[in-house]
């Protein structure tokens, strides 16, 4: 018989729509809990199913490296990615070209984004970097996130305020053009940026996500913490959340946004907009 131990990447032998799986805990010899990625957490009779061990360049997987290792994933019922598509379809039958999910979902953010770019696009930002007009950035920074209903009304509130003072405008204006246009490590350019909410007091993931997700949707994701932290425990995906901006965190996200597109790409995503809407959609605390 073999033996299986907890981290053995596996395959059922006759299922393999269940998708690739890894060993929970070390098998008994009668039984082995394995967790699959399209399927969940299953107990195996190893009387009449023998896994079979995957090593190598079969046996990597995003998900599995990311496993959310909280068994219950605080209560929330595991749903595996067809399954979620097949709710995301349940709602929007023609999928990201549906035209209630255009009108519900995504045009209003893509308006956002032809805004941003607009307003403070990279060779008008460092014009008014430029000239100092720090004051003016802000202004368009304001009307860009007052664009669409993703920030909190007081979350907006409290950025505002924290801008009122001349020397913050400067920071802000300084740091939000190195957050969207450096060329440091983005790591460097979002503890900066973090650094600088934390002193107007306006430290919320939903403003430091906000303006790389609408400047630049098709690699970065906004985090709206619970829906978030639920779409992630649904697919069993840990996301390292902690209320204070932290890299960690926002890391695991992009992680965990590429990861659906790379799994729903038989419904065409255009981009992180359709991403987030898709995270958003499958969250039934917020559908």
């Amino acid at each position: 018989m073999v033996e299986y131990k907890k981290g053995d990447r596996v395959k059922h032998p006759s299922k393999s729509d269940w998708g690739l799986g890894e060993v929970l805990e070390n098998s008994n010899g009668q039984a082995v809990r394995i967790f699959f990625v399209n399927e969940g957490d299953k107990t195996l009779i190893l009387e009449y199913v023998q896994p079979i061990k995957v090593v190598g360049e079969e046996a990597k997987n995003v998900l599995l490296d990311n496993r959310a290792i909280t068994p219950k994933a605080g209560g929330i019922k595991h749903l595996s990615l067809p399954a979620a598509v097949e709710r995301f379809l349940g709602l929007f039958p023609l999928g990201f070209k549906d035209e209630n999910y255009l009108k519900e979902e995504r045009d209003y953010k893509l308006k956002a984004h032809e805004l941003m770019q607009e307003l403070l696009n990279k060779e008008d930002f460092q014009g008014l970097l430029s000239s100092g007009n720090y004051e003016q950035v802000c202004k368009r920074s304001l009307r860009v996130v007052n664009k669409t209903n993703l920030v909190f009304p007081n979350e907006k509130m409290a950025l505002k305020d924290g801008l009122k003072p001349a020397e913050q405008q400067e920071r802000f204006a300084n740091d939000l053009y190195q957050l969207l246009y450096g060329n440091e490590e983005m790591e460097e350019r979002f503890t900066n940026f973090s650094n600088t909410l934390q002193e107007m007091e306006a430290a919320k993931w939903t403003i430091i996500s906000y303006f790389p997700f609408i400047c630049h949707p098709d690699k970065h994701m906004f985090l709206k913490p619970m829906i978030s932290q639920h779409a992630a425990a649904i697919i069993r995906f840990e996301l390292n959340y902690q209320p204070k901006l932290n890299w960690l965190t926002y890391s695991c996200l992009l992680k965990f946004s590429q990861l659906l597109s790379d799994s729903i790409k038989e419904l065409e995503p255009r981009d992180m907009i359709d991403v987030q809407s898709f995270m958003w959609c499958i969250d039934p605390k917020s559908y």
